[in-house]
């Protein structure tokens, strides 16, 4: 026979006691009495008694042990809900740091387009100094088309990153309410737990 596990002997010890409220000690009240009532030699109302007392002290262990059953059957189903809120939030976050990296690559696309129109206002400037030619002109139009198109393509792009920081902020809110959530409930499991035993112990 192999050697049995820590795990095995409290889930076997739960079984047996219930929720803390003696169930164990209810179990070998009602062997001895079941005991003595099989060897006493008392008349048939006395053995009647004893046998309704039985009943009683059993009822009692089956009752704790089905609302022990329900509460560990419980705690699987919040386990279970635990686990898919925290599948959730990873998801969440796995999405946020995509949705940061593509921000960062927008900034990147945003500086050298910067960059660029620096770079066209200096040439800008340069050929302005010769307005006299007409393809100078042609040129210059050219330039002031693309500018406006550049500066067009800079004002969506800084909509859509101020929209993707708005975003990341309120996921990250949504996640933070959720972790206090799962912390408030942990807790309140908690502080229910305790504030049955002693309850439970003084009956």
């Amino acid at each position: 026979m192999g050697a049995v596990t820590d795990d095995e002997v409290i889930r076997k010890r739960l079984l047996i006691d219930g929720d803390g409220a003696g169930d164990d000690r209810r179990i070998n009240v009602l062997l001895k009495s079941f005991t003595k009532w099989c060897n006493s030699p008392g008349t048939p109302e006395e053995g009647f008694t004893q046998y309704q007392r039985m009943l009683g002290i059993l009822a009692q262990c089956e009752f704790s042990m089905g609302k022990t059953l329900m509460v560990y059957d419980m705690n699987l189903r919040e386990m279970e809900n635990y686990e898919k809120i925290y599948s959730h939030i990873e998801q969440n976050i796995m999405s946020a740091h995509e949705k940061i990296a593509e921000c960062k690559k927008e900034i990147q696309r945003a500086k050298r387009i910067r960059k660029n129109r620096q770079e066209y206002d200096a040439l800008a400037k340069v050929i302005q100094q010769h307005p006299d030619r007409h393809e100078t002109l042609k040129q210059l139009e050219a330039l002031d088309k693309e500018l406006q198109q550049l500066s067009h393509i800079k004002e969506n792009v800084d909509a859509k990153l101020e929209l993707r920081k708005k975003q990341f902020h309120v996921l990250l809110s949504t996640i933070q309410e959720l972790q206090q959530t799962l912390e408030n409930d942990e807790k309140s499991d908690n502080d229910d737990n305790n504030q049955e035993s002693p309850a439970e112990n003084g009956e």
